[in-house]
C-alpha cells in the first residue's frame, strides 16, 4: 500500500490538488474533514476544547463556532498549541481508522491530505510527499480573496504555519502553484503518473492483497512442510 503526503499551506491551492485526486479515483484521507469532526459537540474533543477555551466560543445549537476559534488560536501560539496538543490524538486515531478501511476495501494507493503534515510528524508514515507550493505574495493574495480577510489577519493565519519554502525542502514532489488553474492541471498529470506507478514490493506486502498471498504461501507452506515429516 502506497501512502502518498499531501501537503501546503493555506491559501496554496493544496484543497484543489487534493480534488483533483479524488477525481481521478484515488481516495483521500482528509485531516481537515477528521478534525471537524472531532469538534462535533459532545465529542472528547468537544469537550477538552470547550473546557479549555469556555461556552464562549459555542454556536447557539451548542457546535463549536470554528471561526471563533480560530481567530483566537491563530492571534495566540499558546492557545494554538493547547488547541493542537487536545485534538492531535482524536484525529491521528480518526486518520488510522479512516486509512483501516481503505486497505481493508484493497486500496493500494491513497492520500494522506494533512495541512500539518511535519509538525504532526505524521511524514514518516508517507511517501512519497507532495507539497503544493507558492510565493509568499501570492499565498497572501489569494488568502485574502477566498476568505475576504484583512492583510494583517491573513498574515498572522500564515505565520501560524511551517513556511512554504521550508516545506518545499522537505517534499519528493513539488506542485508548484503560482500560475493558473491550467497550468496547475498540467503539472498535476506529472505528479499522477510518479504516484500512481507500479507499487515496490515492500508497499505491495503491506497491502491487502499482499498480506493474503502472504497469508496463503505460510498456510501453502505448512501444507508441504508436513507432507515431507
Amino acid at each position: 500500500m502506497r501512502i502518498v503526503g499531501l501537503t501546503g499551506g493555506i491559501g496554496s491551492g493544496k484543497s484543489t490538488v487534493s480534488n483533483l485526486f479524488k477525481a481521478h479515483g484515488i481516495p483521500v484521507v482528509d485531516a481537515d474533514v477528521i478534525a471537524r469532526d472531532v469538534l462535533k459537540k459532545g465529542t472528547g474533543g468537544w469537550k477538552k476544547v470547550v473546557a479549555a477555551f469556555g461556552e464562549d466560543i459555542l454556536l447557539p445549537d451548542g457546535e463549536v463556532d470554528r471561526p471563533k476559534l480560530g481567530r483566537i488560536v491563530f492571534s495566540d501560539p499558546q492557545k494554538r498549541q493547547i488547541l493542537n496538543r487536545f485534538l492531535a490524538p482524536y484525529i491521528s486515531s480518526g486518520i488510522l481508522l479512516e486509512v483501516l478501511k481503505l486497505w481493508m476495501k484493497g486500496c493500494k494507493i491513497i492520500v494522506l491530505d494533512v495541512p500539518l503534515l511535519f509538525e504532526a510528524k505524521m511524514d514518516r508514515w508517507t511517501n512519497p510527499i507532495v507539497v503544493v507550493w507558492v510565493d509568499p505574495k501570492t499565498q497572501l493574495h489569494r488568502l485574502m480573496a477566498r476568505d475576504g480577510t484583512t492583510e494583517e489577519d491573513s498574515k498572522s493565519r500564515i505565520n501560524s504555519q511551517m513556511s512554504l519554502d521550508l516545506k518545499r525542502t522537505k517534499a519528493d514532489i513539488l506542485i508548484d502553484n503560482t500560475g493558473s488553474l491550467a497550468d496547475l492541471n498540467e503539472n498535476f498529470q506529472k505528479v499522477l503518473v510518479q504516484v500512481t506507478r507500479p507499487l515496490t514490493w515492500t508497499e505491495f506486502a503491506l497491502s491487502r492483497q499482499g498480506a493474503i498471498v502472504a497469508s496463503i504461501s505460510i498456510f501453502l507452506g505448512i501444507i508441504i512442510c508436513r507432507k515431507c515429516l
